[in-house]
C-alpha cells in the first residue's frame, strides 16, 4: 500500500495509476483531517462489488457454508487431473 497527498498525487499522476493497475497497489490520497480516498484498481473494485452481492444473499451463504461442511465431511467429489470438465460432469452425475 502506497499513500500520498494531493499534491504529490497530481503530480505523480500517471506512475499511482500505473502502480495500482499494473502491480495491483493500494494508493491512499490523504487530504487531511483524517479524510480521503482510496485508489484500487477497476478489477478490485469488481472483486469487491461482487463479494459484497454474494456476501448479501442469505441464501447463497447458506449454500455457500452447506458446501464447506460437506467437502470437510468428505462428501464431495474432486476433478481427476487431465480430466475434462465434461467427463468430470458426467462422472460426478453419476454418484448423486
Amino acid at each position: 500500500m502506497r499513500t500520498a497527498n494531493y499534491t504529490d498525487l497530481r503530480a505523480n499522476l500517471k506512475s499511482y495509476i500505473d502502480a495500482v493497475i499494473d502491480d495491483y497497489d493500494t494508493v491512499v490520497v490523504n487530504r487531511g483531517n483524517g479524510k480521503g480516498v482510496v485508489m484500487i484498481s477497476l478489477d478490485e473494485y469488481n472483486s469487491l462489488k461482487e463479494t459484497e452481492y454474494i456476501m448479501s444473499s442469505p441464501d447463497t451463504m447458506e449454500a455457500i457454508h452447506k458446501g464447506e461442511e460437506d467437502i470437510k465431511n468428505g462428501n464431495s467429489i474432486s476433478q481427476n487431473e487431465g480430466e475434462s470438465i465434461e467427463d468430470f460432469l458426467k462422472r460426478a452425475a453419476c454418484t448423486e
